[in-house]
């Protein structure tokens, strides 16, 4: 209890934070826009929102509240995103990765001398082709049956639509989709609302610029609809509509990640169906008397061997190196929550396939050799990928290259980060693209609601950006500072976090007096329930490290970061 009590007292310490005047950079990005700011070549009215997530839904709210005229796309049938559960599951990761330009999807397009709209049928007498077409359109996603939310539900909200009193800390996945459905039908674009502002089962295929005399004046989508139409009939129809500017609102969990772990694809070509990446985990029945391994110790990593484990014989999980040098709560307390009987194992140098699964090796780094898996679970996260914006990929460059002049500046290469944007949210070449809720170690329900109203108040010219050397010269101030590009140029993490949301706030509503439009509020202060959730969630044995030894040097506001950070902790 004393510890519990102390740990309370951490968190009552950040709430002082609240008050804290702006950051120096917050008053120096003032100073740079009173000479200087970027002039949009042309007015924007009518943006496109491709993605019905919680990002998606928020940015709706705010656009259409700052009056532009909206148009939300979600490729599903229902609004949620991630939270949308379904029994279907996603087909096969490749091994190796694809390309990140395709890592998500491969555009489909109508034929080049289709007239628009194009619309094909379809008559399938064999159903799992048809139930192909409709997988691979709508993408189902990365959630499981018992998936519960790891933040509590008091952190796991938007602030326009509180939860009701009562209701409890520990949210399964069906509660969260509801509740983004409810938000949805609250702002008239749930699917039996009929709203001429969004279209479902609708993906965004292609992005490209529109021209007029010859002058770049907005965006061209090109957008595919699927509907299935009878027990074995469906149809397609493509069409395309004209922006002003596009909101990137589809998330980080699409192009799933497989390691390059030399015998890999050797191994996936041997044992057809025995590999599957977390993306595709759905119930552990299947591994009933099975001896799995689960590659990635990350939060889907352990959640899954934890769920796995009451149904298998034996479960390994593989851990990498904990040599991080980003903040981040240690490896061992991740961990917490993974029955003992588990079997740690560390990294794996080669797959050794043989022509039975059971005689097949895999060498460990240390030399060690295991025999005897049945299934591998790839729990190794996400590539980042918007196929739609093919032509801002550029995997040929190397980590810290840049594109050569004349060719698009990319926004992503390898797909483990994202570069050229401002505030990971404006594209510094073409800032009428914007990111929202595409950093890790952040709360998505919450962070979304500065990015957002960032977006809409720049857009309208309620609030400035600097030019665009300026915005080159602080980007590459910031890659500096980081160590360069990397999978955590885009963390954020509890300190960075609440440090953005500071400078979103200070910039917002110092435009709003500037400019006029609505101010906004930090958020409030829930130290106290996250360190009752992590105590309990992974238990006061793991938790208690925060004011051990290994962490004697951090002050007490570092210490509650670390809660929140193991909570929003999604490195593998």
């Amino acid at each position: 209890m004393g510890f519990l009590v102390s740990l309370l007292s951490v968190s009552l310490a950040t709430a002082q934070f609240v008050s804290q005047a702006p950051l120096l950079s917050d008053i120096s990005h003032h100073e740079l826009l009173r000479d200087d700011f970027y002039e949009f070549k042309w007015p924007i009215r009518k943006v496109a929102i491709i993605g019905a997530g919680p990002g998606g839904l928020i940015s709706y709210r705010e656009f259409i509240q700052a009056g532009f005229e909206v148009r939300l796309f979600e490729r599903d049938d229902l609004p949620g995103g991630n939270w949308h559960y379904s029994e279907e599951v996603p087909p096969d990761a490749p091994v190796p990765n694809a390309d990140p330009a395709v890592g998500d999807f491969v555009p489909s397009l109508p034929p080049k001398e289709a007239n628009l709209p194009y619309t094909e049928e379809y008559v399938d007498e064999d159903i799992t082709v048809l139930l192909d077409r409709r997988r691979n359109h709508r993408e189902p996603k990365p959630v499981w049956a018992s998936l519960k939310s790891n933040a509590p539900s008091v952190h796991q909200q938007i602030r326009e639509t509180p939860w009701p009193d009562g209701t409890p800390w520990s949210l399964p996945h069906q509660t969260l989709q509801r509740y983004l459905r409810a938000f949805a039908s609250w702002h008239g674009i749930n699917t039996n609302d009929d709203s001429p502002d969004v279209s479902y089962s609708t993906r965004v295929e292609q992005v490209e610029k529109r021209f007029r005399d010859n002058q770049h004046v907005g965006w061209t989508l090109t957008l595919k609809k699927f509907v299935q139409t009878g027990d074995r009939t469906s149809q397609a129809t493509w069409w395309t509509e004209d922006f002003d500017a596009v909101v990137v609102a589809t998330g980080r969990y699409n192009a799933p990640n497989i390691p390059n772990i030399e015998g890999l694809a050797a191994w996936a070509a041997q044992f057809p169906g025995s590999i599957q990446h977390s993306r595709q985990y759905r119930r552990p029945e299947p591994f009933l008397n099975k001896t799995v391994l689960v590659v990635g110790a990350g939060t889907s990593g352990g959640e899954i061997a934890r769920d796995v484990n009451f149904h298998a014989q034996k479960v390994y999980l593989s851990t990498r190196p904990d040599n991080s040098t980003v903040p981040h709560f240690p490896r061992e307390a991740q961990l917490g929550r993974v029955p003992e009987n588990t079997t740690f194992i560390g990294e794996i140098k080669r797959f050794h396939p043989t022509s039975d699964i059971s005689a097949g090796k895999v060498e460990l780094a240390n030399g060690t050799v295991i025999t005897g898996i049945d299934h591998i679970v790839f729990s190794t996260g996400f590539k980042y990928s918007f196929p739609f914006l093919r032509q801002y990929h550029n995997s040929s460059l190397g980590p810290n290259d840049r594109a050569q002049p004349g060719i698009p500046q990319p926004i992503v290469t390898d797909g483990t980060h994202l570069r050229s944007l401002h505030l990971d949210v404006f594209y510094i070449e073409e800032p009428t693209i914007g990111f929202i809720n595409i950093n890790v170690g952040m709360q998505s329900f919450s962070y979304a609601e500065f990015t957002s109203l960032a977006l809409a108040k720049v857009w309208s010219n309620k609030a400035k950006i600097p030019n665009t050397p300026t915005l080159w010269r602080l980007h590459e101030e910031r890659t500096r500072e980081q160590g360069g590009y990397g999978r955590h140029f885009q963390f954020l993490g509890a300190k960075r976090n609440r440090e953005k949301i500071r400078f979103f706030v200070a910039w917002l509503n110092d435009a709003a007096v500037r400019y006029g439009g609505r101010q906004t509020l930090r958020l409030g202060n829930n130290g106290e329930v996250l360190a009752i959730w992590a105590a309990s969630r992974y238990g006061n044995a793991n938790i208690s490290e925060l004011s051990d030894s290994s962490f004697a040097p951090l002050t007490a506001e570092e210490k509650a970061d670390r809660i929140i950070d193991i909570i929003f902790s999604d490195d593998w």
